[in-house]
């Protein structure tokens, strides 16, 4: 199969050079369920030369409505392997780690260095601002979304910024989706967002949602960019 052309659609928007330097970019994705199912897979179709995919949950009956990775034959298989075979099956330009554990203080450090940028595609708040934390003491940006029901939130951490400590109390773990609860379309909304901002913050383009908030309510079509710079 002759794939030359498999970048060509996307050279209207970024020239042949900006494609080529995806391919040299290193990308982790903490969480590979809902929004990161998503992300991974928009992520290796743009070609994102490297993926490291980080979750140590396996797949359940309650993913199958809303995470881009699960199905009924993969249930209890680990979502970071099942992330790594449907790369390898989309694109196998891409290379692809996997570390099926949970990123927390006392590993975050070496599971997120040499990278050139970490997308948060967690589930709860304490997680994120680990993070955060370790991404600023590598000093590597931090793509961050949070969905819940009709809701999402993205916005784009730079090393030095706190951008959760601004949108989130510090006795609070999980945020509203424990109530709202997810459907299909939030979670692929989110991620196609941070995608966005992902190919923005590494091909230094405009635009990017540095320090800011996007809120976006799909039950009304009401979206809002709070600016805390």
């Amino acid at each position: 199969m002759d794939l030359k052309d498999r970048y060509k659609r996307n050279e209207n928007m970024l020239s042949p050079d900006e494609n080529k330097r995806l391919r040299s970019f290193r990308v982790a994705v903490v969480g590979c369920g809902g929004l990161g199912g998503h992300i991974i897979e928009m992520l290796a179709r743009l070609g994102v030369g490297h993926l490291t995919c980080i979750d140590a949950d396996v797949f359940e009956v309650t993913n199958l409505n809303r995470q881009l990775l699960s199905t009924p034959d993969n249930l209890g298989q680990p979502k970071s392997a099942v992330a790594e075979k449907r790369v390898k099956l989309i694109n196998p330009e891409v290379k692809v780690k996997v570390h099926q554990t949970m990123l927390g203080a006392e590993n975050a450090l070496k599971l997120l260095q040499d990278h050139d940028l970490v997308c948060d595609a967690l589930d709860n708040i304490e997680s994120r601002r680990v993070v955060e934390k370790c991404a600023s003491e590598l000093g590597i940006p931090m793509v961050f979304g949070a969905i819940a029901g009709w809701y999402a939130h993205v916005g784009v951490i730079l090393p030095g910024q706190s951008l959760l400590d601004k949108i989130y109390p510090d006795d609070l773990n999980k945020g509203a989706e424990t109530h709202l609860g997810n459907p299909s379309f939030t979670p692929a909304l989110a991620a196609s967002l941070q995608v966005a901002e992902i190919v923005k913050v590494l091909l230094d383009k405009e635009g990017v949602l540095s320090n800011k908030l996007l809120m976006i309510n799909t039950l009304n079509h009401d979206y809002q960019i709070i600016d805390f710079n």
